[in-house]
């Protein structure tokens, strides 16, 4: 990504336009304006806020740039070490300076003077943040940062060799998805055993991570690291109850359909037992679904779903190739997994992954895209503040993208392949929704256990597993079960940030069984609250999307019932 071809179609009005974030001394008298200026009136607050939005947006675009390039080559020391000092040198002053500035917006006389319709997320956002401030964590947030990117670096380097090449362990996950069984465990050990090889570093990482969340939480005063970071990611709408009553939901209504289709699964590849290797392959012994060969295919195959599924989407994701805002294949060194990053002050999407060739990375592609529309459909408002729906609803933006789609999936597949790729997407919420309830339960023990072992931390993911994984047969392969949980990147690097996948994943099943019965009308009241960005709270989100905000036995119950009728 080149940062100097991308247009910049917000001019500033606040900022010089030759500013670059390079220092903190380059913002600093910005910060310092800001804290001296006149907040009495509404009017006076209404432009203090759109300067310091100006501000943050040139602020929040460097971190992401840095970021970008870090995470597209974890070899590059260089982009390490730009990321690093941004992170460990220019963002703390900038933290402790915005937290002067919300502390003297929210104690003046403006905070109650704004509009409530138009400033109510904004100014509750402010108050939170006043209230979980503490100087002293400043330090603490900022090795946390440095211990998450040593996690990517860790593995980004992760590589096995099979039949002659070096493969990263998601160009070698290919080879899952062989008809070969004895292929398939191959390549399964392969990966598992390279994993083990950096699980004790590993587990010192997220040990000190785990330490340093807890000292975070005790210094903002919470009883423990899950009271704080509910708080943290401002958590108004659900409490740690309504997760445990999502967890039951998924156990009661989701997981015997998961069983189900694990025990069809297992008479079809005709085995006594299922293994961990089989859970990729067409049990019916079609080759694997392959629908593209490198990411110029993918990306004009996805460019042609786009066209027929809606003109004004396909003219925002077109925006993505024409300024060089992907970066999709595989290689040795990028860091694992795949994200939407947004360049806040030129208001446009970066879309990072690992793509190998497989259906998924088709899905991934879709997925990533629907957060470039959510960023690109709120681009016109004014506010970075507001321009960022909560999560929740934000990862609604991506999951929904991939089921509405699915009608045009034709344009990189056969009929057939068409029709067995959407019935390997929708099996794959069945597992999703397993998934998300086990890395969310997961991380609730984590933290309302803060002073276990690693062993201990081992055994929670195992009983865990048991509970949502169905009847996988982990015989002979205790240790890779128990140490399974490092793969997933949020648990080190978004502590807490996993059940917004499953709220998420509830909404967009409602927007695709909406869509079933009319799809211009799903499709207007989709984009009608992605524009909305975030000056709704995630309520008032879900309602301009037509959905009702549940995460408990209702909504699971409802999911789970429209997943049965389709796949049965």
């Amino acid at each position: 990504m080149h940062i100097e071809g991308l247009p910049r179609e917000y001019p500033r009005r606040y900022l010089p336009e030759d500013l670059r974030v390079s220092a903190w001394e380059d913002v600093e008298p910005f910060f310092r304006e800001l804290g001296s200026r006149p907040l009495g009136t509404a009017a006076e607050a209404e432009s203090w806020h759109r300067d310091l939005s100006e501000l943050l947006s040139a602020v929040l675009e460097e971190r992401s740039i840095r970021y970008i390039h870090m995470t597209c080559d974890t070899t590059d020391q260089r982009a390490e070490q730009l990321y690093l000092r941004f992170v460990t040198e220019i963002e703390p002053k900038i933290k402790a300076a915005l937290q002067r500035l919300h502390e003297r917006f929210v104690g003046s006389p403006a905070a109650a003077a704004l509009p409530g319709d138009r400033y109510f997320v904004l100014v509750r956002s402010f108050r939170n943040a006043v209230e979980l401030f503490r100087e002293e964590n400043i330090p603490l947030e900022v090795e946390e940062n440095r211990l998450s990117q040593r996690y990517q670096k860790i593995a980004g380097a992760m590589t096995v060799e099979f039949r002659g090449k070096e493969l990263t362990l998601q160009q070698a996950a290919r080879y899952l998805e062989d008809p070969d069984r004895d292929v398939r465990r191959e390549v399964w050990e392969r990966i598992a055993e390279r994993r083990l090889r950096d699980k004790d570093e590993l587990d010192g990482v997220f040990d000190e991570l785990l330490s340093l969340r807890e000292r975070i939480a005790a210094n903002a005063g919470f009883p423990d690291y899950r009271a704080y970071a509910f708080r943290r990611r401002e958590r108004f709408d659900y409490t740690p109850e309504d997760c445990h009553a999502f967890h039951a939901a998924v156990e009661r209504h989701v997981v015997p359909l998961l069983i189900r289709l694990q025990e069809k699964r297992r008479r079809e590849l005709g085995v006594e037992k299922l293994r961990p290797w089989d859970l990729d392959v067409d049990p019916t012994g079609t080759p694997p679904l392959r629908p593209f060969g490198n990411a110029a295919e993918l990306v004009e195959g996805v460019g042609e779903i786009f066209r027929r599924l809606d003109p004004e989407l396909s003219g925002l994701f077109s925006l993505l190739p024409r300024y060089g805002l992907l970066d999709l294949e595989s290689r040795v060194g990028k860091a694992p997994g795949g994200y939407q990053a947004t360049l806040a002050e030129r208001r446009l999407p970066f879309i990072f992954m690992n793509a190998v060739g497989r259906h998924r990375d088709l899905r991934t592609l879709l997925h990533e895209s629907g957060h470039a529309f959510h960023t690109l459909l709120a681009r016109e408002e004014p506010l970075v503040f507001l321009r960022r729906a909560p999560l929740e609803f934000a990862e609604v933006a991506s999951m929904s993208m991939e089921l509405l789609t699915h009608p045009h999936w034709e344009v990189l597949y056969s009929p057939g392949d068409a029709a067995r790729a959407r019935r390997q997407h929708l099996e794959g919420i069945v597992s999703l929704l397993c998934w998300i309830a086990t890395v969310d339960a997961f991380q609730h023990w984590i933290y309302t256990h803060p002073h276990h072992t690693p062993e201990e931390r081992a055994k929670a993911w195992t009983d865990l597993r048991w509970r949502f994984g169905g009847i996988v047969d982990w015989e002979g392969y205790e240790e890779a079960l128990g140490w399974e949980w490092h793969r997933q990147l949020h648990i080190f690097l978004h502590p807490f940030y996993y059940i917004e996948y499953g709220i998420a994943q509830l909404g967009a099943l409602g927007i695709w069984e909406r869509a079933r019965r009319d799809g211009e009308e799903a499709l207007r009241a989709y984009k009608h609250a992605l524009s909305l960005g975030g000056t709704k709270p995630l309520p008032g989100l879900f309602t301009a999307a037509g959905l009702e905000f549940d995460l408990g036995g209702r909504g699971v119950s409802r999911a789970s019932s429209l997943l049965r009728e389709v796949l049965w």
